[in-house]
């Protein structure tokens, strides 16, 4: 499909930006210019602003079963269309077509979850203590109008499990997704329009990501914040809701911990965290990235994650066979650089990989070090690419105790046989996702968010709809 350049929605509307200013949207396979995306303006955020409250004041009134219509309805639209989604995704993005395909099909899949899950969203009764003529009940609505702030490495998923909680508990929203990767979040935003969603329910809007944090967080109109993206920046804008009693939820960055046991099947732990490594280019919050192994079968498991890497094609996501893409900028070429570098000037070994693929595109080779001190700044900071890092222990309690020894608490994983050991990992591991003896598999019923400086809150489950849900006691007395 060729690629589109993106507007902005508006008020149930695409339109350009009131000033005309458009940016430049880039293809990291190639580095060339493939469209462009409009640049919000503060006039354009105060027009998405007032509609997001009409929106809100329309669909808080709809009923559960009316906005699961609507919902199924960009749900089905969703799958229809996924290939071509899928095709926009891959340009501006770099991710295999196939991963981009599953990634535009996985938000019909939690689209419709949560289209149901909003008709669970209950109140209750409670006695009163000396007067049964007296009712007390418990009662939740929408908290109003959201601000909705998305990265780009998962362009689409980010904001469809945000945008099908707030719809599902009643909530208009403004999605602020990111300049980067435009045409697929469109892509997501239309389904919902063709569907029927009411005008002003949901906005889109790309531009300067500080202008249009501070403004839209500062407005009076705007109740709850969501974010996803990296820690910094997640408390920068906590603060700023801060100032204004905003609600938030935040899924931040992870340095996700993986403990392989003596026990361990090996075979299992290469196959499914080796894969999960190099997904999306390593460009994943949740990926593997600090690998702790035992020092009894550290050599034959790091031998047989490096012979895995040299097996995974590289190359442009469109291309038939490509199993990893490239980096979403140059930038992510010279930090792999800069990680590499550090680690082995302190001592860690190239298994295999460790440098850039050609000289157009963001392509670096999947990379596995092994015996990385715990002073390297692979250890130590958020890699975000297809560089893993490998180091021994000799005991299990070592091994929690490295894994929460940093401030990150997202994710981690675990291969053991014995049932002591996994109840013990499952009980200490400091991360809001633990996963022992299978790969990541996030869905829509599960909770999906982090704990310590990985964020709060989640975008899965039923706990989901609670943020964007006030419960307020109602007691009425019969006079």
């Amino acid at each position: 499909m060729a690629y589109l350049d993106t507007q902005l929605f508006i008020d149930g509307r695409w339109q350009d930006a009131a000033d005309g200013r458009t940016l430049p949207v880039q293809n990291p396979a190639t580095g060339q210019e493939i469209g462009r995306v409009a640049h919000a303006g503060i006039a354009d955020l105060d027009r998405a602003l007032a509609a997001a409250q009409r929106g809100f004041e329309v669909w808080r009134d709809y009923t559960p079963a009316q906005r699961s219509r609507i919902m199924r309805k960009a749900a089905e639209l969703m799958r229809e269309r996924a290939g071509d989604t899928a095709a926009l995704l891959t340009q501006e993005q770099g991710k295999p077509l196939v991963e981009a395909k599953g990634e535009a099909t996985a938000a019909a899949d939690i689209i419709e979850w949560f289209a149901e899950e909003g008709f669970r969203v209950y109140g209750r009764l409670v006695p009163h203590r000396t007067n049964l003529a007296v009712r007390q009940m418990v009662v939740k609505d929408p908290v109003g109008p959201v601000a909705a702030f998305t990265p780009w490495n998962f362009p689409i998923n980010q904001i469809v499990r945000k945008i099908s909680a707030g719809l599902a508990a009643g909530c208009s929203m403004i999605v602020k997704a990111p300049e980067e990767t435009p045409a697929s979040p469109a892509a997501l935003i239309r389904a919902f329009q063709d569907a029927g969603l009411p005008e002003g329910v949901l906005g889109l809007v790309f531009g300067n990501p500080s202008e249009i944090s501070e403004y839209l967080i500062a407005s009076a109109i705007i109740r709850k914040i969501t974010f996803t993206g990296s820690t910094p920046v997640g408390k920068l804008l906590a603060g700023l809701a801060g100032q204004h009693m905003k609600r938030v939820s935040m899924e931040l960055g992870g340095h996700a911990p993986v403990i392989v046991c003596e026990d361990a099947d090996l075979d299992l732990a290469v196959k499914s965290v080796g894969r999960a490594k190099f997904r999306n280019a390593g460009q994943v919050c949740i990926s593997p990235t600090r690998f702790l192994v035992h020092n009894s079968v550290k050599q034959q498991f790091a031998e047989a994650l490096a012979e895995l890497a040299k097996t995974i094609k590289v190359g442009d996501g469109l291309a038939e066979g490509t199993e990893m893409g490239p980096l979403a900028n140059p930038r992510r070429l010279t930090a792999m650089a800069e990680f590499q570098e550090d680690a082995v000037a302190k001592g860690a070994t190239v298994l295999t990989g460790g440098s850039r693929i050609g000289e157009s595109g963001n392509f670096w080779a999947p990379t596995v070090l092994s015996d990385v001190p715990l002073d390297a700044r692979l250890f130590n900071d958020e890699p975000f690419g297809p560089v893993a890092g490998i180091r021994g222990y000799d005991d299990l309690g070592e091994a929690i105790a490295e894994a929460n020894r940093l401030s990150y608490g997202l994710a981690g994983y675990a291969f053991t046989r014995s049932l002591a050991n996994a109840d013990l990992l499952a009980r200490r591991v400091e991360v809001g996702m633990l996963w022992v003896n299978t790969p990541a598999a996030g869905s829509a019923e599960l909770p999906f968010g982090g704990i310590k400086d990985s964020g709060y809150g989640t975008e899965g489950g039923p706990e989901a709809l609670d943020a964007y849900l006030n419960t307020r006691a109602v007691v009425v007395a019969n006079v």
